[in-house]
């Protein structure tokens, strides 16, 4: 028992040479990582991960491939339809792809871990060690802080578009092809650095990625390295959290300027714009649902307040992949456009099927008229 030692580093193969090791006692679930070979090792779960699997919960267990089916069959979806559908604002479709791609990554970042769940099913503390240290487990995880990165700013941009639209409709702030281009690009590069930034220095980040076993870098602990921490608060409670404080300040002018104008213009003038406004303001919501959560834990973490694995393994299955799987019902299906093409290609349907079915009423006709 030295739940009681305080531990400050522990080598790989430091329990490998008691053979005859039958139970270890820690104050921490990590440290059991590096006795794969004891039969029993306590704490057996931190919330997140248990002595047996990578993810401790079932009911999360069987959501993470739920969530992640929904996310991308939703988003791949809106893909395909948004470029068969051709629309007037292109630019704006571009967006959309480009944002949905974005989630898609999410999605498949939780089948990665639902399949590695799997693979370590009755046997996870023999492999965690090497799981969290592993080039799979930092892959993983900076897929999922590639995609929530990229959303955030492509959400961001979209926003400040429509502001810009919607507050300022006289004057020609409407971005080309080309400038949609160039900024779409921006933000994904941006996103790629972000996302592999702690792979150049390990010294000052440590295992970044695989400080837990669904490799994502949202708890902080006095463990981490200060570099790590201050990387790791940088984009949760600084660029995140001002693109939620811009995304708000944007809406609340939107919708005061509406209101403002509609008044003494032409109705009509805003119509599209409006209902585009309110669409994203659902999608804007949601996103907030999302992230609020994430800036308290963090929030709490830096300020060393036990949080429990079991709320961060919940936030980053369920809460922020939520997002995700929401957004293509926000972005398409919701649409006056998308109801529109589906009214279109009904009606296309049934006049198809009704021209197949006059020729033969007409030969049934001819042949009661003119019998054998």
């Amino acid at each position: 028992n030295i739940s009681n030692n305080p531990l400050i580093h522990i080598y790989d193969d430091q329990f490998d040479s008691f053979v005859n090791l039958q139970s270890l006692y820690f104050k921490k679930f990590e440290y059991c990582g590096y006795s794969p070979n004891v039969r029993s090792c306590k704490p057996n779960t931190d919330g997140i991960s248990s002595f047996e699997n990578l993810l401790a919960n079932i009911i999360l267990r069987v959501f993470v491939w739920v969530v992640a089916f929904i996310i991308c069959f939703g988003n791949v979806f809106v893909i395909c339809l948004r470029s068969c559908v051709a629309t007037e604002n292109r630019h704006h479709t571009m967006a959309i792809k480009s944002l949905c791609c974005a989630d898609c990554l999410m999605g498949i970042y939780l089948f990665f871990i639902g399949a590695f769940d799997i693979k370590y099913c009755g046997e996870y503390n023999r492999h965690a060690q090497l799981w969290m240290e592993s080039l799979q487990c930092q892959l993983i995880g900076s897929l999922a802080m590639l995609s929530t990165e990229v959303s955030v700013m492509l959400l961001t941009y979209m926003t400040v578009e429509k502001y810009l639209c919607i507050v300022f409709p006289f004057h020609n702030y409407r971005a080309g092809r080309k400038q949609t281009l160039v900024t779409l690009i921006s933000i994904w590069v941006l996103g790629f650095v972000i996302a592999i930034i702690p792979f150049c220095d390990k010294q000052t980040f440590g295992n970044y990625y695989g400080r837990n076993g669904v490799c994502f870098p949202l708890h902080s602990d006095v463990t981490e390295k200060p570099g790590a921490r201050s990387y790791s608060t940088g984009i949760f409670l600084g660029l995140n959290l001002f693109a939620f404080i811009m995304i708000v300040f944007s809406y609340t002018s939107m919708f005061y300027s509406v209101r403002k104008t509609a008044k003494t213009a032409r109705q009509s003038v805003f119509d599209h714009e409006v209902s585009i406004a309110k669409r994203f303001f659902f999608i804007v919501f949601t996103d907030a649902m999302c992230w609020i959560p994430i800036f308290l834990i963090k929030i709490l973490s830096l300020l060393q307040v036990e949080i429990t694995g079991t709320m961060i393994l919940w936030v980053v299955i369920f809460i922020l992949p939520i997002n995700s799987a929401l957004n293509p019902i926000l972005y398409t299906i919701t649409t006056s456009s998308f109801q529109s093409h589906i009214k279109l290609c009904l009606q296309m349907k049934c006049q198809q099927v009704g021209l197949k079915e006059t020729p033969r009423s007409i030969s049934t006709i001819y042949t009661h008229a003119n019998p054998p």
